[in-house]
């Protein structure tokens, strides 16, 4: 997280021009469009905005959690196949199979990413207490986090980049954190194959902030099956080590001589089903790692060709295999997701952080903006 200094909230939403390109635009132009998805129970109306670049790339956002649907990039043939999980419509994501599974498909989250320890922490001497949805845990901001909320959306043309900017004030004490936090996330598609993601947050009173991305990938196409076989590099000679509730231990370990040794590519499958005790907590992989630089990852996938590149200007990157996914859910392509069909590389400050004080500080004060930016960059060869 970098702290900025600002003059007021309302700069989250100051630059840009906001104006949604013209549904007569070339065909190779950038192009931005919005349509009905459906309503919530409560009658809420929920749009889904489409950018495309004009090179085949395509992507499906939501005002319903700021959830990227869909994410459309070509293969080696040039072929465009949706790479990320989700559902058709509306009503996947308002299912009780979903909330029962919870896996955060491709949403915006927020207050507080990944999981804080028993659902509490101590800022400036007060214990703030959080909802615990997790054995006993705060995970992903708690009961009804970002990715439940609904965002208010703006699109932008900046030269031949689309944007979709999106906001909401979380109020002072929603799900136990303090604080009223102005929130601005910002979707950019670019013609060199980028989704750039911005995040920026003010607060009017000392809070914690953690916002990440929670899209699950499959560069051989969503439905396909497993990711065993993706090949994987993160830029990262170490990580947290967790206990049996996934809270990291406090520690930093050395990756060398085990599993979660990426430092060169390997097949996501090729030790997932170690013994090592992490891999055994976290069946499968479920760890946030210590990042080298802004470089943090890249994965190939070899049939199609794809490869994503991950840059970021958080400290860690939480790597999730698809451990939990149990087939009780069916996708965007009708076929059933099973455990290990899709992998998230959510980038973050490190779980538990609060609790940490030696981790990266999470804290956000008045007059500080929290400012990130994480880019997902897709080629093929």
């Amino acid at each position: 997280m970098r702290l900025i200094p600002t003059l007021a909230a309302t700069a989250l939403v100051a630059a840009g021009t906001v104006a949604a390109l013209p549904a007569s635009a070339a065909t190779r132009a950038p192009q931005i469009s919005k349509e009905a998805f459906g309503k919530l129970p409560s009658g809420t109306a929920i749009e889904r905005y489409t950018l495309s670049n004009g090179k085949g790339m395509r992507v499906r956002v939501l005002t319903y959690g700021g959830i990227v649907q869909s994410l459309e990039t070509p293969d080696r043939r040039g072929r465009s196949g949706n790479v990320a999980l989700g559902f058709k419509t509306l009503d996947g994501y308002l299912s009780e199979a979903y909330k029962t599974e919870n896996p955060y498909f491709g949403a915006i989250i927020g207050r507080f990413g990944n999981r804080i320890g028993k659902a509490r922490f101590t800022l400036d001497g007060k214990t703030y207490t959080l909802p615990a949805n997790d054995n006993g845990n705060t995970l992903h901001g708690g009961d009804a986090g970002f990715d439940e909320r609904v965002w208010k959306a703006e699109p932008v043309r900046k030269g031949n980049e689309v944007a979709l900017r999106l906001t909401r004030v979380s109020p002072d004490g929603e799900e136990g954190f303090p604080g009223k936090l102005s929130v601005a996330v910002t979707y950019t598609l670019t013609q060199r194959g980028e989704l750039r993601i911005g995040y920026r947050a003010t607060t009017d009173k000392p809070t914690v902030v953690n916002l990440t991305n929670h899209t699950y990938f499959n560069l051989a196409g969503e439905g396909s099956g497993d990711v065993y076989g993706h090949r994987l590099q993160i830029n990262a000679k170490r990580y947290t080590p967790v206990d049996a509730a996934l809270i990291p231990t406090g520690k930093i370990d050395p990756v060398a001589g085990t599993p979660l040794d990426f430092t060169r590519p390997r097949a996501i499958g090729e030790r997932i089903r170690d013994g090592h005790p992490q891999m055994v907590l976290g069946r499968g992989y479920d760890h946030n790692f210590v990042l080298d630089g802004r470089h943090a990852a890249r994965v190939t996938e070899p049939r199609s060709g794809r490869v994503m590149d991950v840059h970021t200007t958080e400290p860690g990157i939480q790597f999730y295999s698809g451990n939990f996914l149990t087939g009780r859910l069916v996708g965007t392509g009708g076929r059933m997701y099973r455990q290990g069909d899709g992998f998230c590389l959510e980038t973050q400050h490190f779980p538990d952080s609060p609790n940490k004080p030696s981790f990266p500080s999470t804290t956000l004060r008045p007059g500080q903006t929290y400012d990130t930016t994480t880019t997902y960059t897709f080629s093929a060869r």
